[in-house]
C-alpha cells in the first residue's frame, strides 16, 4: 500500500568527522549534492560508491559528470536502477 510519499537520496561514502553536534567533512558535502540531483523516486551515486558496490547485482545508469557547488574537480554521477521484476 502506498502512502504518496517520493523520496530522493544521493550517497557517497568517504571520511567524515564526528562532532558533538553531529558529522562534518568533504564526504557529507558531496552526499548533500549528490542528492540535490535526484529526482522524485530516484537514488543517485557517486562513482565511489559504484566501485565499491561492484559485483553486488545493482545496476547503474550513467547520469554524466558533475561540477558539485563548493566541491572541488567534477564527479561522476549515477542513477541506481529499481530491480528487475
Amino acid at each position: 500500500h502506498e502512502l504518496g510519499i517520493r523520496i530522493r537520496a544521493g550517497l557517497h561514502t568517504g571520511e567524515l568527522d564526528i562532532m558533538e553536534a553531529g558529522i562534518a567533512g568533504i564526504a557529507v558535502h558531496i552526499g548533500a549534492r549528490v542528492m540535490s540531483l535526484a529526482g522524485p523516486d530516484e537514488v543517485l551515486v557517486s562513482s565511489t560508491v559504484r566501485d565499491l558496490v561492484a559485483g553486488s547485482g545493482l545496476a547503474f545508469t550513467d547520469r554524466g559528470t558533475h561540477e558539485l557547488k563548493g566541491v572541488p574537480g567534477t564527479w561522476r554521477i549515477l542513477r541506481v536502477e529499481p530491480p528487475a521484476t
